[in-house]
């Protein structure tokens, strides 16, 4: 299978995931304006179960180094495979949670709470899990990322007139502390050498797969529900679904593939990052996102000079976040 060898390529690795991560939810605008998001999510979920297959016979079956897929799956503990399945129940709760919070209270106060926990939690819960790099240096560097976080949604909540709910701020709650855990299972249920394979333990590859297919079937669950039962507007069915075009389906499972790009090579880099700033480095994945509203979205446009200079402190926190975390290892 395919295996990274050097800390740098490692980073490299964590920059796409950052990039996949803050993007993937622009090809949601490429649908019709009436394909609502419970819809979307179907093609999404299957999308992340395809693209895992693909990488599990391609990527995860070549070359000489650690274990095939299918050799991988069919010497696998049944307690590693239910870990990486939980951490796609985990993480599809997770995002499902973080959508509807959204909705509810509006992206100043949902993405900030949710992903601002996420991003700590998650950054502790791996270091304390597989301590790897300067603990200083590295919650220096989620510091100043949350701060670039806050001040992104602070700009959001100055052109947004969506008002405060206690509802939406618990269910953003909880999305972070679901988010901030869900890495934690796939990183426990994969071998710690990928290229000399421990017995029992999947490889990222297998991890990936059995991730996916926890995303895809909680959706049967977690998605119908938020389609019958909606945290706002109207109620959808399968119908529904059914009557979509085939670009409204194509264009969700692109944007599946492409968050699990993302998630992929986090995993890949995380036997040579170390899993706390492999996931550190992904989920500053808000702040690209907050990028493609200010300059191809044009968000902002016509914002006043306290706006615009809050953007750019953003900015420069995020990059020196970004940069203590690189610098960690």
């Amino acid at each position: 299978m395919f295996i990274i060898e050097t800390y740098s390529t490692a980073v490299f690795l964590c920059v796409i995931t950052m990039l996949c991560w803050g993007s993937w939810a622009n090809t949601q605008k490429l649908t019709t304006s009436t394909w609502r998001f419970e819809l979307f999510y179907w093609d999404y979920s299957l999308g992340i179960l395809l693209a895992s297959l693909l990488l599990a016979f391609t990527l995860g079956s070549t070359g000489t180094m650690g274990r095939g897929f299918l050799a991988d799956v069919a010497q696998a503990m049944p307690e590693h495979i239910q870990s990486a399945l939980i951490g796609g129940v985990v993480f599809n709760a997770a995002n499902i949670l973080l959508v509807a919070a959204i909705g509810i209270t509006g992206m100043a106060v949902a993405f900030p709470v949710g992903i601002g926990i996420a991003l700590v939690l998650g950054v502790l819960v791996n270091y304390l899990d597989q301590p790897n790099g300067n603990p200083l240096i590295i919650f220096g560097g989620v510091g100043l990322i949350t701060l670039a976080i806050i001040l992104n949604a602070w700009a959001y909540g100055k052109r947004s007139s969506t008002g405060m709910s206690v509802k939406g701020l618990l269910i953003a709650l909880v999305s972070g502390c679901m988010m901030g855990l869900f890495y934690k299972y796939v990183a426990n249920s994969m071998v710690l050498n990928f290229s000399m394979p421990e017995a029992g333990k999947l490889t990222p590859y297998t991890a990936l797969v059995f991730f996916a297919v926890g995303i895809l079937a909680s959706s049967l669950v977690f998605n119908t529900l938020q389609m019958y039962r909606p945290f706002q507007g109207d109620a959808v069915g399968f119908v529904d679904y059914f009557q979509g075009s085939l670009k409204d389906h194509a264009v969700g499972m692109l944007g599946g593939a492409i968050w699990f790009i993302g998630m992929a090579f986090s995993i890949i880099a995380s036997e040579k990052a170390g899993t706390a700033i492999s996931y550190g480095l992904g989920q500053g994945a808000t702040v690209v996102a907050a990028l493609w509203g200010i300059y191809i979205w044009k968000e902002f446009d016509g914002s006043d000079a306290k706006t615009q200079g809050m953007l750019k402190l953003m900015l420069a926190l995020y990059i020196l976040g970004l940069g203590l975390l690189i610098y960690a290892k």
